[in-house]
């Protein structure tokens, strides 16, 4: 072998062991186990490109698809933009989104979507902020009815606790919509194609509600995991200030990052909310697919199948009891409930998963109490207390009702309709999840 050939030989291999490196890269950065859209042949525009940085994809929002929006059943949005607005719990160097058409009779067909900082919450983006999401390296997408699709990443550096705008345009529609009611969070829609409109001027529809939009992940340099916070509308936060992000969830987000930026050995976590309000352990609601399905339901989707899920606090129980039609029967309903709710710490521990309950809180007051209906919550609480369902539990019961009348909440904790707390009562819930709880590994199953 000549020299010149033994050079051409070396290039050959050093090329070859680049190339191979490289695919080798892009496919561990991008395992995050989402089933994501085939490469379409197009190539994603500059600012959609993978981030180069190092970091962990994690959670920093996502709201449950909760049921089909009532009167978009034949044409959907169509040739309406919806600029969604949501608030980071941890920030990172690069975002990307899932949309869902699980409620879509049709293929949702997307030809515009787009990322940016929100200037103050509203509907105009931070300037230089706004990027084109791509799926598949496209930039249009379509999403297959009773599916969702995840966007490539984009580079941007989005902060921590800071509202984000999630914009998507669809010219023909697909009904019904999937959504996520009683927000507690202003949303915007435009008539026209205006995804990429940073200045928010045609964006005159508000709504109270989250369309299509389920998830916002981030890589992050801040975090490692994510926490879910399933429960039914005292997680969703249906009573809090609207636009202020004061459900418990938001708060213990702030206290997870407070802690670490002073320094205390508390897990470094984005917080999610899978919360829906008037949710279920054990029943659905009308539809199929089912609105408002019960957490049976819904738990591999909305727990199991976040991105990088170490820890679930799980809030559920009062509906079971306050939507039964049949008449209270205290030991054969708290057993149902129960059941229930040992089943999804067996779902979740079987994928490594750990588990903090919470006792059901009071309500006294409300019109659907009764005395048997009572005995029922304080049955459940009873079984979380001794420890026989969750791996620990937070005593929101404790920490929230009367001292002087345990079956109601105390009168600076509830909004005023003795069911859901008011944004006190929802920061003494965030305080009552102790740190240490949220730390290690689910117990090994024998």
């Amino acid at each position: 072998m000549t020299r010149q050939h033994g050079y051409a030989l070396l290039a050959a291999i050093v090329a070859l062991v680049v190339a191979v490196s490289t695919a080798i890269y892009v496919g561990v950065s991008f395992d995050d186990g989402t089933r994501r859209l085939p490469d379409a042949g197009s190539r994603a525009p500059h600012n959609s490109a993978a981030p180069a940085s190092a970091g962990t994809w994690v959670g920093s929002w996502s709201a449950s698809p909760a049921a089909a929006e009532p009167g978009t059943e034949t044409t959907g949005l169509a040739g309406v933009s919806v600029r969604n607005v949501v608030h980071t719990s941890v920030g990172g160097t690069s975002a990307r989104v899932t949309l869902s058409n699980l409620y879509g009779q049709r293929p949702l067909s997307l030809t515009h979507a787009t990322l940016a900082l929100s200037a103050d919450g509203t509907a105009a983006a931070v300037p230089g902020t706004m990027r084109r999401l791509t799926f598949g390296g496209a930039p249009t997408v379509v999403v297959p009815a009773g599916q969702q699709v995840t966007s490539d990443a984009v580079r941007l550096r989005v902060p921590h606790d800071t509202d984000v705008l999630v914009t998507t345009y669809s010219p023909d529609g697909a009904g019904p919509v999937t959504w996520h009611p009683n927000s507690r969070q202003i949303s915007y829609t435009a008539r026209g194609a205006h995804a990429n409109d940073p200045t928010g001027v045609p964006y005159t529809g508000q709504v109270e509600a989250w369309r299509y939009l389920t998830a916002l992940d981030v890589l992050s340099r801040e975090s490692d995991g994510t926490v879910v916070a399933f429960g039914d509308s005292l997680t969703d936060g249906i009573s809090s200030a609207l636009g202020e992000n004061r459900r418990w969830p938001d708060v213990l987000a702030d206290r997870l990052r407070e802690a670490a930026e002073d320094g205390a050995d508390v897990p470094r976590y984005g917080v999610v909310n899978q919360g829906i309000s008037g949710n279920r352990v054990l029943a659905d609601g009308l539809g199929r697919p089912a609105d408002n399905p019960s957490g049976l339901n819904r738990f591999e989707r909305d727990v199991l199948s976040r991105t990088n899920v170490k820890v679930v606090v799980i809030d559920l129980g009062v509906n079971d009891i306050l939507r039964n039609p049949l008449p209270a029967r205290p030991e054969h309903d708290s057993e149902e409930i129960l059941d229930g709710l040992r089943t999804l710490v067996r779902q979740a521990h079987a994928r490594g998963v750990k588990v903090v309950g919470a006792t059901l809180m009071p309500f006294l007051g409300h019109r659907g109490y009764t005395e048997a209906r009572e005995e029922v919550r304080q049955r459940v609480n009873a079984e979380i207390r001794a420890g026989r369902v969750f791996d620990a539990y937070a005593d929101f019961d404790k920490a929230l009702r009367d001292p002087y009348d345990p079956r109601r909440f105390r009168s600076d904790y509830d909004s005023g309709d003795h069911l859901h707390p008011s944004d006190k009562g929802f920061a003494r819930m965030a305080e009552t999840v102790r740190m240490e709880d949220l730390t290690g590994a689910a117990p090994a199953e024998l």
